[in-house]
């Protein structure tokens, strides 16, 4: 699994469940976009522990989202 996948799996669940919105997210359009159509894209670590916060991930789901991200930088 790389990190677009890890990263759309945790994603897709919690806006269906209504556990989050885009907006809350606090995610950047242009890299929201860079993350769906670019291959290999990363977000940078800053933007991936605010969205540890906006997101409400869980440990595991923080540490996948960390390793899928290292294996692809």
């Amino acid at each position: 699994m790389n990190f677009k996948q890890a990263f759309f799996r945790i994603y897709d669940r919690k806006i269906a469940s209504g556990e989050i919105t885009f907006s809350r997210t606090g995610i950047k359009k242009d890299d929201f976009t860079r993350l769906c159509t670019e291959p290999g894209f990363v977000l940078d670590q800053e933007v991936l522990d605010m969205l540890a916060e906006t997101m409400k991930l869980t440990e595991e789901e923080r540490q996948l989202l960390a390793e899928t991200a290292a294996a692809e930088q």
